[in-house]
């Protein structure tokens, strides 16, 4: 991987107000297109949940149990990927709809609101690919950089990881928990207790919903709809992995230690969310399903804009990224799902992965930053 292009104090300035121009430009158009889309993908989502219940409750053959389970599936993936995460990050908080109000918005999976704003919205948008202070990097289980020490457990790491994918939902609810900090003795246990009432409290709702409430309702259909509402949410968790892990972690993705973003402006942490995303290429509708997070460039740069937006943004970005010399990862979803399995497979090892090279850029990129922070000052 070729290093970006060291820039100075200016160009680095200017990079900033460039894409600061572009935010504006998108703020100063937001309107009744933006809250129609929205709302479309409200609509779409309940409607297609609603006919996928409909066909697990009442269907009795295999093709209406498949035909459930996927518009079920479908309905979950809108609501997490494309309403839920776009609108618990404030992207429609200006319209002033309580429907839409980042705040109070609770989604269908078990990962409480307001644990998801914090260790998402505030730690990973804040920190992006900081080695120690960004917790989505491996979310405290998985070696994603070579930067990150080797555990004895990442051996086992690929079926880590598939386990995750399947189980997607739970490991993004106990995320904010901090397991790995209770089990090192960093956090005391009264702390992970109170941590876990939301958590908990999210869980069984989730849990009474799909597999108790819902199956008791179909009556003698209930083996069928507790399966179809499992494989659901299984498709569901399976889809956000992909789309996430494609989005952080392929080859071409950097990370960060604290001291290389050491006073750190807005510029820089522009510059940072650009080397630190990938962009999935695909069809519009790859781009709705994913929530828009196949743009997780434009939407780094941009979480709080309406993500629908991200499309129209991307060249404008892409053309700033040429200008400067910086990268704008990008590749198609087969391309980058297997570029993430070759590195959760290499970096399960214990061995050295960096080449002497990139140890050597690496050293003279801090060093530069180091240098520019101190003509800053």
């Amino acid at each position: 991987m070729s290093a970006p292009r060291i820039l100075s104090r200016e160009e680095t300035d200017a990079l900033g107000h460039a894409l600061d121009a572009i935010r504006d430009d998108v703020l100063r158009d937001l309107g009744s297109r933006d809250v129609e889309h929205i709302r479309r993908i409200i609509r779409l989502a309940h409607h297609s949940g609603a006919a996928g219940r409909l066909l697990l409750h009442v269907g009795i053959d295999p093709v209406s149990f498949v035909c459930g389970v996927g518009a079920l599936a479908l309905a979950k993936i809108l609501e997490n990927m494309e309403i839920g995460h776009n609108v618990m990050h404030g992207q429609y908080d200006w319209t002033q709809d309580p429907a839409l109000d980042s705040k109070s918005y609770e989604w269908d999976m078990v990962c409480a609101g307001d644990d998801w704003r914090h260790s998402h919205n505030y730690e990973h948008h804040t920190f992006t690919n900081i080695i120690g202070r960004d917790r989505d990097v491996g979310y405290g289980w998985l070696r994603v950089s070579a930067d990150q020490p080797w555990r004895a457990w990442h051996l086992v790491q690929p079926p880590l990881a598939l386990a995750l994918a399947l189980l997607f939902e739970w490991g993004i609810g106990a995320h904010d928990l901090r397991l790995d900090e209770w089990l090192s003795g960093k956090q005391p246990f009264s702390k992970l207790r109170a941590r876990a009432r939301p958590f908990l409290a999210k869980a069984r709702w989730q849990l009474a919903k799909d597999y108790l409430v819902s199956p008791a309702l179909a009556l003698w259909n209930a083996p069928r709809v507790l399966a179809g509402n499992a494989l659901a949410n299984v498709a569901r968790n399976v889809w956000t992995f992909a789309v996430i892990f494609c989005g952080h972690f392929p080859q071409g993705v950097r990370f960060f230690t604290p001291s290389e973003v050491a006073n750190e402006n807005r510029a820089d942490w522009y510059l940072r969310q650009l080397q630190g995303s990938a962009n999935i290429e695909g069809s519009p509708w790859f781009h709705l399903l994913s929530g828009h997070l196949s743009h997780q460039i434009e939407h780094h740069l941009f979480p709080d804009l309406p993500a629908a937006r991200y499309p129209s943004i991307a060249p404008r970005v892409q053309a700033l990224c040429k200008q400067y010399e910086q990268p704008y990862t990008t590749g198609t979803f087969p391309k980058q799902l297997a570029s993430v399995a070759r590195s959760l497979l290499r970096l399960s090892l214990p061995l050295p992965h960096r080449s002497a090279r990139h140890a050597s850029i690496r050293s003279d990129f801090s060093k530069h930053l180091v240098d520019l922070c101190s003509e800053q000052q």
